[in-house]
């Protein structure tokens, strides 16, 4: 007797099952119909006069026209007996809105199978967009306002491209969840875990149901806070709310201080004007009309500002799931990330000199984001790139931990000792920017300098705003050095480490010719073999590879040989036995 497949015993209870399934009945409202209505509202409210007017003259031309040219219209309407006529208008405006919501929404699927995740969309132009499950970078899940407040979320599978990402919006908070973690197991290339999953409850059902669903998941969500039911509780960095909005405020400051600098030179340039055509009380007022005119904006910019900052970043969590990392923030749109292993190409901890006295760092990574480098500049796009706003050294260690978990425990020192705390007196292990390129930073040469190991590129920067960035050679993009006539005649050059688009930059200057030359070969061939044992896109498979093959010690002495030359007629330095992984 043949053994029946789990697949289709569940086939009733997940949407990964390869099947076309359709969005929540009222995505089309909030893709688009609260903006139609708001529209609408607003034209209705302008010109309803002139359509009271058309409509009259249509079903009743005998009437008297002249009885609301100076009143308010609807008052006419009531006094002449219209109001079934107006009720049967707008009851028929209505039966046509939602006649065209639900021919949108009819044309709106999407399927998940083993190996896409695809949506298909439009009426008189069709669109499809296809992601990869093996090309999968994360999956964010946002709940807007008003769109949690009846319980609907909208998921983004982020792809390996620019405009790469697919959108699935939207679908109930409980559904996008599932999809959520069926699309992330599917891409750890655990198709088992799928299947194995038998405690979910039915996802499919009529229109009412799911309208009468998502709101009272909604309701009672509301200030639920994060979804954490697959979070270990030991494992979560929270960051408390007076941390947040002090931190935040310090960092209003600079825009405050920014903004009042453009308003004194502003002034400075508007008070001899006035002064030189009034005097007097005349000039006093005009004085002050122009400090408010200016002032007012600019204070109302900086408080916008902050509270912004503060408002996308309260309620935040970060924590391991067996899919990744996930990350929730948002006091009225919360947004939660599931960023899968292998995903990110670059950390950067960076303190700003206001946050020292208080020990406050920032971390942030470059990870595929499927926006352009535009887009990643704006505001939204940024906080994609920031895995804690705020926190201490522990917060700090902890969320290194969850977001490089591979890094062996000998680069540690690098990093914290040496790295984010250093130099110290003795011992620096990093090559540092050489003292007679010092003009190249006055203030941060002594700090200003690159380590190597086998796992990661390491990059420590700046004094008044301290940075060290990591790149893990695993995803390492490339490494390149430049050298101008300046450089040459100092006998230095630059070290660039290439990663995909992001906040993260890795470049170093002013380091010596000679070290350069050496560490362009290192940092290849410390690549190539982490590149090769890297298995970490694959973080749920049952079978993973052995790094140790003779492929990588087959490439190890050409990936060994230095890239570009920056010492002429110099012989570069010899290779040595301790390269091997």
């Amino acid at each position: 007797m043949s053994t029946p497949d789990p697949r289709a015993a569940l086939s009733d209870e997940t949407l990964a099952d390869g099947e076309w399934h359709r969005l929540h009945p009222l995505t089309p409202l909030f893709k688009g119909g609260l903006v139609l209505l708001i529209v609408a509202g607003i034209v209705l409210n302008n010109f309803r006069d002139r359509i009271v007017y058309w409509i009259v003259d249509l079903f009743a031309p005998d009437a008297h026209m002249s009885d609301y040219s100076s009143g308010d219209p609807v008052d006419w309407v009531m006094e002449n007996d219209f109001i079934l006529l107006a009720l049967l208008i707008v009851l028929g405006v209505l039966i046509v809105l939602i006649v065209a919501f639900w021919i949108v929404w009819r044309f709106q699927e999407f399927r998940i199978s083993d190996d896409h995740v695809e949506v298909r969309k439009g009426i008189v132009f069709r669109s499809q967009r296809r992601a990869p499950l093996d090309r999968v970078q994360g999956v964010n899940l946002t709940r807007p306002f008003p769109a949690r407040l009846i319980g609907l979320a909208k998921l983004e599978v982020v792809g390996a491209g620019t405009d790469a990402n697919v959108p699935l919006e939207y679908l109930s908070t409980a559904k996008a969840e599932s999809v959520r973690a069926d699309i992330l197991r599917l891409a750890s290339g655990a198709r088992a875990a799928r299947l194995a999953r038998q405690d979910s409850g039915p996802v499919v059902g009529g229109v009412r149901a799911q309208v009468l669903e998502s709101v009272n998941a909604g309701v009672s969500g509301l200030i639920e806070g994060v979804d954490l039911t697959d979070v270990e509780p030991e494992s979560v960095v929270k960051i408390p709310t007076g941390r947040l909005v002090g931190s935040q405020l310090l960092s209003g400051l600079l825009w405050f201080i920014f903004f009042v600098a453009i308003f004194a030179v502003a002034m400075s340039f508007a008070i001899p004007g006035i002064l030189s055509e009034t005097d007097g009380p005349e000039a006093i007022g005009a004085i002050i009309a122009v400090m408010l005119g200016m002032g007012v904006p600019l204070v109302i910019a900086t408080v916008a500002v902050t509270w912004g900052q503060i408002s996308k970043s309260l309620r935040y969590s970060i924590a391991p799931t067996p899919d990744g990392v996930r990350i929730t923030y948002g006091l009225f749109t919360t947004t939660t990330e599931t960023i899968p292993p292998g995903r990110i190409f670059a950390v950067e901890v960076t303190q700003s000199l206001l946050w020292r006295p208080f020990g406050w760092w920032a971390v942030k990574i470059n990870r595929m984001s499927g926006k352009s480098a535009a887009q990643q500049q704006s505001g939204t796009g940024q906080q994609f790139s920031i895995v804690l706003p705020v926190g201490v050294a522990a917060d700090v260690q902890r969320v290194l931990g969850l977001i490089l978990p591979d890094m062996p425990p000998q680069d540690l020192p690098l990093v914290w000792e040496h790295g984010i705390h250093g130099p110290q007196p003795e011992g620096d292990p990093y090559q540092r920017l050489e003292k007679r390129g010092w003009w190249r930073r006055p203030f941060s040469w002594k700090r200003h300098g690159f380590a190597v190991s086998d796992f990661g590129l390491i990059l420590r920067r700046g004094v008044v705003w301290r940075k060290l960035a990591v790149f893990p050679l695993a995803r390492l993009q490339g490494v390149s050095v430049h050298q101008g006539p300046i450089d040459r005649a100092q006998r230095v050059g630059y070290l660039k480490a290439h990663s995909v688009t992001g906040v993260v930059l890795g470049d170093v200057v002013g380091i010596d010719s000679a070290v350069l030359n050496e560490a362009v070969g290192d940092v290849a061939h410390r690549a190539s073999v982490a590149a090769y044992a890297d298995h970490s896109h694959r973080w749920a498979s049952a079978e993973t590879p052995d790094a140790e093959t003779p492929v990588a010690a087959e490439n190890s002495d050409a990936a060994s040989e230095p890239l570009i030359d920056l010492v002429p007629d110099t012989p570069t330095a010899p290779e040595t036995d301790d390269r091997d992984a």
